[in-house]
């Protein structure tokens, strides 16, 4: 089993959501939020993606207020889901950390 570090829980900077912290609005943005938490950083991009493709204009700005996420992640996700990559890796080869046999040998 594995054991996945939960990201926290973005909060929302749009203008709706701090001038009305209980709309519709923000009750869908946080809505968002919880289920990007969730995710992995390549499920993160490319749902994320796709939600901002959705939107007619101004969708990275929108997203990246709401999900917290940076503008080129988003672009990314949204050439992800365009292009339909199905490769089961998050990271590319070599990417991440180094595992703990080959950071500290035994003695």
């Amino acid at each position: 089993m594995a054991d996945f570090k939960q990201k926290a829980i973005h909060r929302c900077q749009c203008e709706p959501c701090r001038a009305h912290p209980y709309s519709r609005v923000a009750q869908d943005h946080q809505a968002i939020n919880r289920v990007v938490s969730c995710l992995d950083e390549k499920s993160r991009r490319r749902v994320v993606g796709l939600l901002a493709s959705r939107q007619k204009r101004g969708g990275i700005e929108s997203l990246h207020q709401i999900s917290g996420l940076s503008r080129t992640t988003i672009r990314r996700g949204r050439a992800e889901v365009h292009r339909a990559d199905r490769s089961p890796r998050v990271r590319g080869v070599g990417a991440g950390r180094k595992a703990v046999e080959k950071n500290d040998p035994p003695s």
